[in-house]
């Protein structure tokens, strides 16, 4: 188990007033909560997060998100229960969450303009951007999750 690093909202609040502002936008932007939330579990779950896995997940079940689509979203490229539209947006923010790997492709872009408007293409890449850095900072500090329902 890890020590936190430090606080970061409070050696830097500001910065955490300009991200909570991206998170405001993210939040009003017009894209479904289940789809919110299933991009920032799956990017945390790339990303080795355990603070935003444990805090996704939770918010994704009281979105309506079930046991099985939340078990699954590992895997999601080999389950048919994933619609193709949040399939386009789990490929984007992979593909996006590992940019070192391969550039984000025109394939996946492709498949975004089959489901997605432009403004909610504009949006999907923001909330991308925002998990990652939410990410960062909970890996770098080391936020630990809370342990009270732990079994």
């Amino acid at each position: 188990m890890f020590k936190p690093r430090l606080s970061y909202a409070k050696v830097a609040p500001a910065a955490l007033e300009a991200v909570m502002t991206v998170e405001t936008y993210v939040r009003a932007c017009g894209l479904e909560k289940r789809l919110i939330e299933l991009v920032k579990l799956r990017a945390s779950q790339i990303n080795r997060c355990a603070f935003c896995i444990d805090m996704h997940a939770k918010d994704a079940r009281r979105a309506g998100e079930t046991p099985q689509r939340l078990d699954l979203l590992p895997a999601w490229h080999e389950s048919p229960i994933y619609s193709d539209r949040e399939r386009a947006a789990l490929a984007w923010t992979e593909s996006l969450t590992r940019l070192s790997d391969d550039g984000a492709p025109d394939q996946f872009f492709e498949r975004l303009k089959d489901h997605f408007t432009d403004k909610e293409i504009v949006d999907l890449t923001v909330l991308v951007g925002l998990i990652n850095l939410w990410n960062r900072f909970s890996v770098g500090f080391r936020l630990q999750h809370p342990a009270a329902d732990h079994a």
